[in-house]
C-alpha cells in the first residue's frame, strides 16, 4: 500500500465540523479501550459481591469499543468521499446518508449494552434474581423493544435516503412506551429494595438509575430532529457524549461503589 492511497482528513478539504466529529468518534473509541482495560484490571480492588458488575462493565466497554472502531471507520471512508464534492448540496446529503448507515451500529450496540446496564444497577441493590425474576423480565423485554423500535423507525428512508417523517415518528412514538416502562420499573424496585443496600450502593444505584431519565433521553431528542433539516453530526457528537455519559460513566460509578464497600466485605 502506498502513502498516496490512504486518506487522512483534514478541516480544509472536509469542513471543521465533520473533523470534530471524527474527533469525537475516535475519542470515545479510545475512552472505550481504556475503560475496558480499567474494568478488567481493577476486578480485585471492588467487593466480592460487585466483581460481577465489573465484569459487566468489562462488556459494556468491549462492545462500545467495537461499535464505535466500526463507526469513525465508516465516518473516516465516508469522509474520503466527502473531500471529492464541491456542491454543499451533495455534501449535507451525503452526510445525511451516511447517518442513517452508522444508525444501524448505534442500535446494534445498544441492543447489547442497555440490557447490561440496567442489570449493572439492579445488582446493587442486593436482590436476588429470581426475587425479582418478573418486573425485571418485563424491564428488559421493555428495552429490547424500545431498540427493537427504535431500530425500525431509523429504517424509515425513501430509496433516495429521504427521511419518511411519519413513518419514523409513529415507530418513535411506539418506541417511547418501551422506555417509559424502564424508568419507572427502577423506581419500584428502589422503593421496595433499597434499604437492602448499603449507603454507597444506594448512592449509586441513584445516580445510575437517574442516567436513564436525563441523558437516555438525548437519544430520542437526536431521533426526533433527523427529521428536520438539520446537519447530523452534531446528533453524532451529542450521541459521542452521552455514550461516554452512560456507560463510561456509570461504569466509573460502579466500581467507586463497588471499592467503597469492599470494608463491608466479610473477611
Amino acid at each position: 500500500m502506498k502513502l498516496s492511497d490512504t486518506f487522512i482528513p483534514t478541516a480544509g478539504v472536509v469542513g471543521l465540523l465533520p473533523m470534530v466529529t471524527y474527533f469525537f468518534l475516535v475519542v470515545a473509541m479510545y475512552a472505550f479501550l481504556g475503560n475496558f482495560l480499567f474494568a478488567l484490571l481493577s476486578r480485585t480492588s471492588v467487593s466480592p459481591k460487585h466483581k460481577s458488575t465489573q465484569a459487566l462493565t468489562t462488556i459494556i466497554a468491549a462492545v462500545a469499543g467495537i461499535s464505535y472502531f466500526l463507526i469513525q471507520s465508516y465516518y473516516r471512508d465516508m469522509l474520503a468521499e466527502l473531500a471529492t464534492l464541491a456542491d454543499a448540496d451533495n455534501r449535507q446529503t451525503l452526510m445525511r446518508e451516511s447517518y442513517n448507515a452508522i444508525g444501524q451500529y448505534r442500535y446494534m450496540d445498544w441492543a447489547v449494552t442497555t440490557p447490561l446496564l440496567l442489570l449493572k444497577m439492579v445488582s446493587f441493590l442486593r436482590v436476588k434474581l429470581h426475587e425479582i425474576k418478573r418486573p425485571l423480565a418485563i424491564m428488559l423485554l421493555a428495552d429490547f423493544f424500545m431498540i427493537l423500535t427504535g431500530y425500525i423507525g431509523e429504517q424509515q428512508v425513501g430509496f433516495d435516503n429521504e427521511v419518511l417523517a411519519g413513518p419514523k415518528l409513529i415507530w418513535g412514538a411506539v418506541s417511547t412506551v418501551g422506555y417509559i416502562i424502564i424508568p419507572f420499573t427502577l423506581y419500584k424496585l428502589w422503593k421496595q429494595y433499597a434499604d437492602r443496600a448499603l449507603p454507597k450502593e444506594q448512592q449509586a444505584y441513584r445516580l445510575m438509575a437517574l442516567t436513564t431519565v436525563t441523558f437516555w433521553g438525548v437519544y430520542p431528542i437526536g431521533y426526533i430532529l433527523t427529521v428536520f433539516a438539520i446537519d447530523t453530526n452534531w446528533i453524532h457528537i451529542t450521541f459521542s457524549i452521552a455514550d461516554l455519559i452512560n456507560k463510561v460513566g456509570v461504569g466509573l460509578v460502579a466500581y467507586w461503589a463497588g471499592r467503597e464497600t469492599v470494608k463491608y466485605a466479610p473477611h
